[in-house]
């Protein structure tokens, strides 16, 4: 199946819906979520499911469909516009001595253990499976075209993103820090060298996922500026986004920082 063909049995298909659960974003809400999976999927492709709304976790996409809610509006960023607020130049010159590393995603031990330092700081007593196995199949299996970016202290490693990469778009799919070095806000020095990143490579949008006004920690999304929402298909410059010179509120690594 070609690419139109694919998007045009996707636009008429009804995909299966989850249950609905208790939305983890906004209290006394309900979520529910409709998707497929694929083990291996074109990353170009992947790009028109995110002007669609979709996302993707390990092998799944998914677009939500909220009873009564559409809050979870997508967000994104062009690279050529973008500004960095006096906060996140700030959050550059401390980090001055950060070195990053970008190539393939490759599991590492030291990564899992990261990511596990990671979980019990930021969603202590919250149920994960922590094992091997499940790390890598949310994180490494390649199922789109994907990058790694490693954060480095010296030779310690303080940070990872892992993104998804096509020629329209990178995207942020998950990034996890040592909470050791949180007053570094190293979600905050990731974002700002991966959309550089993008710039570098004539990629003209980085993807951050779902934003949801009124959500705390989801409200960094929109410190990153100016960008653009998807609302009723279209992509549209948000009134509201600031530049280079915006008073931007504050995000500590203390936020949730993935690209759900």
């Amino acid at each position: 199946m070609d690419r139109g063909a694919f998007l045009r049995w996707l636009d008429e298909q009804q995909l299966p819906r989850s249950e609905t659960y208790a939305c983890p974003y906004l209290p006394d809400r309900d979520a529910r979520q409709f998707g497929f999976r694929s083990d291996r999927f074109d990353a170009e492709l992947y790009h028109d499911l995110m002007d669609r709304g979709f996302r993707r976790s390990g092998a799944v996409f998914y677009a939500m469909d909220c009873p009564g809610c559409r809050a979870c509006v997508p967000l994104r960023v062009p690279v050529a516009t973008f500004r960095p607020s006096r906060s996140q130049r700030r959050t550059l010159r401390k980090n001055a001595d950060v070195r990053v590393e970008v190539g393939p995603p490759c599991f590492r031990e030291e990564s899992h253990a990261l990511y596990l330092r990671y979980l019990r700081h930021q969603h202590p007593g919250t149920p994960a499976d922590e094992s091997v196995e499940s790390f890598r199949a949310a994180l490494y299996d390649r199922v789109v075209d994907s990058l790694e970016a490693r954060y480095f202290v010296d030779d310690r490693l303080i940070g990872v993103s892992l993104l998804d990469v096509c020629s329209r778009s990178l995207s942020a799919v998950y990034h996890f820090f040592e909470p050791d070095e949180r007053h570094r806000r190293i979600g905050v020095l990731s974002a700002l060298h991966e959309i550089e990143h993008a710039r570098q490579r004539q990629i003209p949008y980085y993807y951050l996922g779902y934003w949801i006004e009124g959500a705390p920690t989801m409200q960094y999304k929109a410190e990153y500026g100016p960008h653009e929402l998807l609302r009723d298909g279209v992509w549209i410059r948000d009134a509201a986004a600031g530049g280079a010179d915006g008073i931007a509120p504050s995000r500590g690594d203390e936020t949730d920082a993935t690209g759900d």
